[in-house]
């Protein structure tokens, strides 16, 4: 059995944040507390590690939305907002500052874990993917590194291109390093000695 996620949260507003307390709880979440704002939501977050941020307002002001990507870029969080009015430029910069799902006129009781399993699902997506973004840029970039490198050796010691390999394979096996690092390190000296 997975242990109940924990929730961050936020509405200025008693009688909407008792609905969607009511459809956490009924929902099995756990709630962490209940902040009126967004101000220092990067420092809550901080503190309080919740799984998943859950805002209700009105309509998200610039500032609002300023706050919940500060909190995203320092501590990633699957953010579910509830709206009462928006517009498309809202909502495009509020998905630009990490909210994961976003619902307009959509709040009740029976729909909180549902909204929150959507956010949660895109947040775990969206990171994997970046995830796998960036494996590949890096293994792009250790390839660019160990042909750079295996053209230095075969240029400054007459040798093949498999001969320059292996040469590299082994240097890394015995500094116990992934051949991509020792290829940017001979690259790099390379290019010291150059200047």
């Amino acid at each position: 059995m997975s242990k109940a996620l924990s929730v961050l949260l936020i509405d200025d507003n008693p009688a909407r944040a008792e609905i969607v307390e009511t459809g956490l709880r009924e929902a099995g979440y756990r709630l962490l507390a209940r902040l009126e704002g967004t101000q220092d939501l990067t420092a809550r977050v901080r503190d309080l590690a919740p799984d998943v941020v859950v805002v209700s307002t009105d309509s998200p002001s610039r500032d609002v939305i300023e706050d919940m990507r500060r909190s995203t870029e320092q501590q990633p969080r699957p953010i579910a907002l509830f709206v009462d009015q928006s517009d498309p430029a809202t909502i495009a910069a509020a998905m630009e500052a990490g909210v994961s799902a976003y619902v307009v006129k959509g709040l009740a009781q029976d729909r909180v874990r549902s909204v929150v399993d959507v956010a949660v699902g895109h947040f775990n997506r969206y990171h994997a993917m970046r995830e796998e973004l960036e494996r590949a840029r890096l293994t792009l970039l250790e390839r660019k590194s160990v042909d750079r490198a295996k053209g230095l050796l075969m240029e400054q010691r007459g040798m093949g291109e498999e001969a320059a390999y292996k040469l590299l394979r082994k240097l890394a096996m015995d500094q116990n390093k992934r051949i991509g690092e020792v290829a940017q390190e001979i690259v790099t000296y390379a290019r010291v000695l150059k200047k």
